[in-house]
């Protein structure tokens, strides 16, 4: 700002002199003005400032020596010197994608294309309420069921299975020898000393009767009363 202020203040008649600068007039404008931008409302509306594409520079372009060496191998140039001498000759520079420069041409997009996300399907509530997954779940379930029983039929189609040695000791289960309980030798031959039945007949007729009364009575051994229907 002091470079705009170079006027100094003159000493008036019998005052001292003030230690400031005056200031410029209401028409002056503080700051950089710039001639090419600057022109308000009226320069924006009236024009618009359009970026053109341009090519990259040929200090920019990065040379594919990957591409040339492949090349170079393929058509017989094997030494250095003859390396060097077709690069020159075909010269291949890599494509790079630079984001700060304008595309020369727009994509290719079809006229009928829609942009955004795709909407989502609706969703069937007819078939939830029908049950129409369950159907079609069975279904394939009954058709698994059948594919497998007709791979069966057809591998019995195909000849008899025989048994071999393993599949016999896997279905062989060797027989037990029943044992009787265990009893001491001296009360092996001893009978009973109380009979309340008069003969062997009758003591088998009551126990077939027992044997018949139990799901009806009550008790553990089913020997109490008889159970209320």
């Amino acid at each position: 700002m002091g470079l705009f202020l170079t006027l100094s203040a003159s000493p008036e008649l019998g005052k001292p002199r003030r230690s400031c600068c005056t200031l410029p007039g209401y028409d002056f404008n503080y700051g950089l003005y710039l001639h090419r931008t600057d022109g308000g409302v009226p320069e924006a509306i009236g024009h618009w400032n359009s970026i053109k594409p341009r090519a990259p520079s040929a200090k920019e372009q990065v040379h594919d020596y990957k591409a040339m060496n492949r090349k170079a191998i393929k058509d017989g140039y094997i030494t250095a010197h003859e390396q060097n001498l077709y690069r020159k000759v075909k010269d291949i520079t890599l494509t790079i994608n630079d984001e700060r420069r304008f595309k020369k041409t727009p994509p290719k997009v079809p006229a009928d294309m829609t942009y955004g996300r795709p909407a989502r399907p609706s969703t069937p509530f007819f078939d939830l309420l029908q049950h129409k997954y369950k159907e079609i779940w069975m279904e394939e379930q009954r058709a698994n069921i059948r594919a497998q029983k007709e791979e069966k039929k057809q591998k019995k189609r195909r000849g008899k299975v025989y048994e071999t040695y393993t599949s016999l000791l896997r279905k062989f289960q060797p027989p037990m020898k029943i044992e009787p309980l265990w009893c001491i030798p001296h009360f092996q031959k001893v009978s009973p000393h109380l009979c309340t039945f008069p003969d062997q007949d009758a003591r088998k007729r009551a126990l077939e009767v027992f044997r018949s009364e139990i799901p009806v009575r009550c008790g553990p051994l089913a020997m109490g009363i008889y159970t209320a229907a």
